[in-house]
């Protein structure tokens, strides 16, 4: 009953999550899919794979009805369970319908409060049971008996009632079907509509928040340790943020329900995360120009839901951390049409560098208005605060054998000055309104204001002694805004047998960074033997500064299916963007350019079976040059830009449970700009850097409670062009290989049922930690993490070890870098009511 309870969890959090069903083949809305087989083409698929359903029956129960469908060959199953308004729809794969006198089963009114069972194939290789209630989608409880898949329905309590509800609620009490705990089916990430990840030819992984709560994630950035090609970047002083080196490139912005978002100084906690879905390589067909030359990462929060729903946490761990997170969650009012969200966190902490603290608190509510059947406004909050130690590091100035032997603890900054504090404000709507089972309407717009003061005792230089440090003092006031208004047209439809999933958008966007510096001096310091204390002297003006985007973007995408097995993914986009860079002191312009740019994506995917997918794909994307300024000669630089080539494998195991891609690229990013040899003080744009590797993933679930996550890749990302780096060097921060392993078992039943570990493995090899020369090298580390953990219907306990052998580990931000933690024990407890 406690595994049938978990199951009843799962798929209503999945339809809230989810919002509007996507078939999960990816094809047209019901209406569409009335594409009859005859009795030709059934005869000519083969018996052995696929099942045939010669009947279906509709019994009535004291609870509501009974739907059996007869099946005369194999073993069928329920693979993707949804709902659309009122009807709950079941999608069985590998199946076909040959009833004697028609291809398709409907009955009206079986009881007053189910209005139509209907039963019909669909194009590739499925049967679609579609249940309608009266007032309020019906529950279902799917068994097999006797090869028969049969559906136990029953109207809700709600359709009873009157009061409408959109909660689905399904029973497997066969094995285990809804597949992993980390296998996402689909994604919105790579193409802005939901889509089956089989069905795409393109990069993208999701890290769901099973992931992150299993891993004990506290930092976003610890995800890249489950993405082949993904590498954290270390945030700004220590800065939470979410940002990464995504196949050899920094992609320094990152993006929030699909909006842009500023990295560098935006602070991001997991509290609200449901998942985060890396997309690898060029963005621009979509999110237009910026830093997303090689991929985007895009995390999806936590939406209100129809059912109430409590979490309450807490962790603590070594080095004196103490973190609350809140999660609640229901209706405002009787009729279910107003929900509400609240995540709430708030964090305490030392570190295992000397002097460093942090400081953290995290509200985020959200609400949802069911204006009508067809449409729902949501609005979401976001406000962060981050108080903390500001730490950059080491400075690569200092010689790898001297640096690499300093203690991972020491500070070189003064702990009685060294201090940032940040605000963040990210507020957002989005209103969906549908129109029919085809077409529907997305208007949105997402703000962030983010303000800190930051106060910073920067290394330099060390002297011939090799012992003392050159500091200076720093004192800084930044400001970021920015702010994105999106409407989007999304359809399907049919041209002859050919089925298109078409989306239009129109975005306007306008991102601005301001920062005021003033410097002074401050005496060094001895890095063997650090006596603190001192104090800055007088403070003068450094630079003060500000650059920023206005951007319009039209995009248009169809995903296209030829056949069945033959899908074609096709996109454009046009930006018009205007670029400034300004003293903000004297009101002098450095650079004010306008580009215009298409970004185009073509893509291929052949699937000669149905877990296999081969797919082929093409895209360009830029990065408008908005404080790059003119050259020797006066003339303004073009925008950056990056092409990419990817052909690749996906596979499905185990009926779906276990998924695999293999993907093979070569990523090239022309226009960089480089220090002009005649006038070392400008720049020419000749520059060009290339990465190409091989990534492989495997997600899911190999047997019942044993789940697993693992990856691997290689990464050749070097200069191939330039005027003053030399050609070949690595690019900082990129390692050739990497492997990682993360997995967990639980106890499916028994006395110790819900007892689980986990087990972490991570490799990563070294890097350079700066261009140009390559002349500092991080070092290689094999990490060790473990869990165990114990889950019951109500409550959970984990107990998390993270770099059991405490391996040192050196992570790159800008031209600093920074160790990573050694042994870390984190205790975690949550109820849930």
């Amino acid at each position: 009953m406690q595994k049938q309870q978990k199951t009843i969890l799962f798929f209503s959090l999945l339809s809230v999550i989810l919002g509007s069903p996507v078939y999960a083949d990816g094809l047209g809305s019901k209406a569409e899919r009335e594409i009859l087989l005859n009795n030709e083409a059934v005869e000519s698929i083969s018996q052995a794979s696929v099942v045939q359903v010669a009947g279906v029956q509709i019994n009535p129960t004291p609870e509501g009805i009974e739907v059996i469908l007869e099946v005369i060959n194999g073993q069928i199953q329920a693979d993707d369970i949804r709902q659309e308004g009122n009807t709950l729809l079941i999608n069985i794969p590998n199946t076909v319908l040959i009833l004697s006198d028609t291809q398709e089963f409907e009955q009206s009114n079986p009881i007053p409060e189910i209005e139509l069972v209907r039963v019909i194939s669909l194009p590739t290789e499925q049967v679609q049971v579609a249940i309608t209630g009266s007032e309020a989608p019906p529950t279902a409880q799917v068994n097999i008996e006797a090869g028969n898949l049969v559906l136990t329905v029953m109207p809700t309590a709600s359709a009873m009632t009157e009061e409408p509800s959109d909660t689905i609620e399904v029973v497997a009490t066969q094995d285990r079907q809804e597949g992993s705990r980390y296998n996402a089916p689909t994604a919105t990430t790579g193409t802005r509509i939901e889509a089956p990840l089989s069905d795409l030819p393109i990069s993208v992984q999701v890290l769901p928040e099973e992931l992150i709560e299993d891993r004990q994630v506290i930092r976003l950035q610890e995800l890249a340790d489950n993405v082949p090609g993904v590498e954290t970047v270390s945030g700004y002083g220590g800065l939470p943020v979410n940002d990464y080196y995504i196949r050899g490139f920094q992609a320094v912005e990152s993006f929030r329900n699909g909006f842009r978002d500023v990295t560098f100084i935006s602070p991001r906690d997991v509290a609200n995360i449901e998942r985060v879905e890396f997309l690898k390589g060029p963005a621009s067909v979509l999110y237009g120009g910026g830093f997303n030359l090689s991929g985007a990462v895009n995390t999806i929060t936590k939406k209100p839901q129809t059912d109430p729903f409590y979490d309450l946490q807490g962790t603590i761990g070594n080095y004196d951390f103490y973190r609350t997170t809140v999660d609640f969650t229901g209706p405002f009012t009787q009729d279910k049409n107003l929900l509400y969200r609240l995540n709430v966190a708030y964090e305490n902490s030392g570190s295992f560098r000397d002097f460093n603290e942090n400081e953290g608190v995290f509200v985020a509510p959200s609400i949802t208005w069911k204006i009508g059947k067809n449409t729902r406004l949501t609005v979401d909050f976001e406000y962060q605060n981050y108080d903390y130690v500001f730490d950059r590091g080491f400075t690569p100035n200092i010689p790898s054998d001297i640096l690499f032997d300093l203690p991972i603890s020491r500070f070189l900054g003064e702990p009685d000055f060294s201090r940032a504090n940040f605000d963040s404000y990210y507020y957002s709507y989005n209103f969906e309104h549908e129109f029919d089972e085809q077409w529907k309407i997305r208007q949105g717009f997402a703000g962030l204001n983010v303000n800190g003061n930051v106060q910073n005792v920067q290394p330099t230089t060390l002297q011939e002694d090799n012992r003392t440090l050159n500091r200076r003092a720093e004192i800084s006031d930044e400001y970021t805004e920015n702010y994105s208004l999106q409407t989007e047209v999304i359809g399907k439809f049919k041209t002859d047998s050919i089925e298109h999933n078409l989306l239009f958008g129109v975005e306007y966007a306008r991102y601005k960074f301001s920062y005021d510096f003033i410097r002074a001096s401050i005496d060094p310091l001895d890095i063997f033997n650090p006596i603190y204390g001192a104090k800055p002297g007088k403070f003068f003006p450094a630079f003060a500064q500000e650059y920023g985007t206005n951007n319009i973007g039209i995009y248009l995408q169809d995903l296209v299916y030829l056949t069945p097995n033959v899908i074609v993914l096709l996109g454009g986009r046009y930006d018009w963007t205007d670029n400034f860079y300004r003293d903000r002191n004297t009101g002098d312009t450095f650079s004010e350019t306008s580009d215009n740019e298409f970004s185009p994506r073509l893509g291929l995917v052949y699937k000669p079976t149905e877990n296999t997918s081969l797919y082929f794909s093409w895209a360009r994307s830029f990065l408008p040059t908005t404080f790059g300024g003119a050259s020797r000669t006066g003339e303004l630089f073009e925008p950056e830009t990056g092409e990419q080539v990817e052909i690749g494998v996906k596979q499905d195991f185990l009926e779906g449970r276990l998924s695999a891609t293999l993907a093979f690229y070569n990523l090239t990013r022309k226009n960089v700009l480089t220090t002009d040899p005649v006038d070392p003080n400008f720049s020419i744009q000749t520059g060009e850097q290339t990465s190409n590797g091989i990534e492989l993933d495997l997600t899911g679930e190999i047997l019942p409670g044993w789940n697993i996550i693992a990856n691997y890749a290689y990464t050749n990302a070097y200069v191939s062009k330039d005027n003053n780096i030399p050609e070949g060097d690595r690019l900082a921060g990129v390692p050739r290989n990497t492997a990682s392993l993360w997995t967990t078992y639980e106890i499916q039943g028994g006395n110790l049922q819900g007892l689980g570990f986990g087990l972490g493995l991570y490799y990563v090899d070294q890097r350079e930690g700066r261009l140009p020369n390559n002349d500092l090298q991080l070092p290689s580390y094999f990490r060790t993490d473990a869990s165990i953990f114990y889950r019951r219907d109500n409550y959970e306990a984990n107990l998390s070890f993270k770099n059991l052998f405490s391996e040192k580990i050196y992570q790159t931000q800008g031209f600093f870098v920074t160790p990573s933690a050694p042994f870390t024990v984190l205790a975690n407890f949550k109820i849930k009511f």
